[in-house]
């Protein structure tokens, strides 16, 4: 079985205050996967330093994020409401930094600012101000998009990631895909969870999936990765089901027999060369 599909990584770049909007642009890449991924053969995965970045020493820490997730990514969706965030040594904060190199590679960049109400007293006055310093040079430099309630955002960003995919990424794949053999409609789409997953695992040597439900919970780990948060009953449904889907894709087999140790197949491992870009 052969996956064709050409996976663009999404950076997703904000201040601490926007958790919600970070949770509704990943919601909103999934959903683009869904509806197109299948027709368009592309695959969009959402990148963010806390899931994506390692340790490491040697330089300074966004230097470092900026080298290991950053520099691969071919989008960069950018938040703010009220907070610029943290200086890095180089740059007003790590979000800045990170527009500023991805926009200076020629990549695009979608940037976002709340306009919703907020308690006075919870807003710092110097993080504010040199937030509107940096969005007022933004907007000599391009378009930026505001929204005021968390539904405008998920509304616009799904319109606007669409229209990006089409007019920045489409037709210069159309240009280069190369001819493929038709595979099963089943095969040739799965989600941003299980393909991160499958990818782990086959990174991992020995290519599985260890799935152990004790007193503490359910555990599921491939390679030196732990997938499920601890206690959080949402975060072990989402992997179990992620688990599940490779199972039933055919990417992975159940070797113990028990449902605790599961292996990548030969179709895993085709659809993993596909998500990799593997020649």
């Amino acid at each position: 079985m052969s996956y064709n599909a050409t996976v663009l990584k999404v950076m997703i770049a904000s201040p601490s205050d926007v958790e919600n909007e970070r949770r509704i642009a990943r919601e909103v890449i999934q959903e683009w996967n869904f509806v197109n991924s299948e027709d368009r053969s592309i695959v969009l995965m959402p990148v963010g330093w806390e899931t994506h970045s390692s340790p490491s020493m040697g330089a300074r820490p966004q230097e470092i994020v900026n080298k290991q997730v950053l520099s691969d990514c071919d989008l960069l969706i950018a938040i703010f409401w009220t907070r610029i965030g943290t200086p890095t040594g180089e740059s007003a904060s790590g979000t800045v930094e990170e527009i500023n190199e991805h926009i200076g590679a020629g990549k695009p960049a979608m940037i976002y600012f709340s306009s919703a109400p907020v308690v006075p007293e919870s807003v710092d006055s110097q993080q504010y101000s040199a937030l509107r310093e940096f969005r007022d040079d933004l907007k000599g430099r391009g378009l930026v998009e505001s929204y005021s309630t968390l539904s405008e955002f998920h509304n616009k960003l799904s319109r606007q990631l669409a229209q990006t995919i089409i007019r920045d990424f489409t037709d210069s794949l159309e240009e280069t895909a190369a001819p493929s053999a038709p595979v099963e409609p089943a095969k040739r789409l799965i989600s941003d969870d299980a393909a991160e997953l499958l990818i782990s695992a086959v990174q991992d040597g020995n290519g599985t999936i260890m799935s152990l439900l004790s007193f503490g919970g359910l555990t599921i780990q491939a390679g030196n990765k732990q997938f499920v948060e601890r206690g959080n009953p949402r975060s072990e449904a989402q992997w179990r089901k992620a688990l599940e889907e490779l199972v039933q894709h055919d990417c992975m087999r159940d070797r113990s027999k028990k449902g605790e140790i599961f292996e990548v197949t030969a179709d895993g491992y085709d659809v993993a060369d596909g998500l990799l870009l593997k020649p």
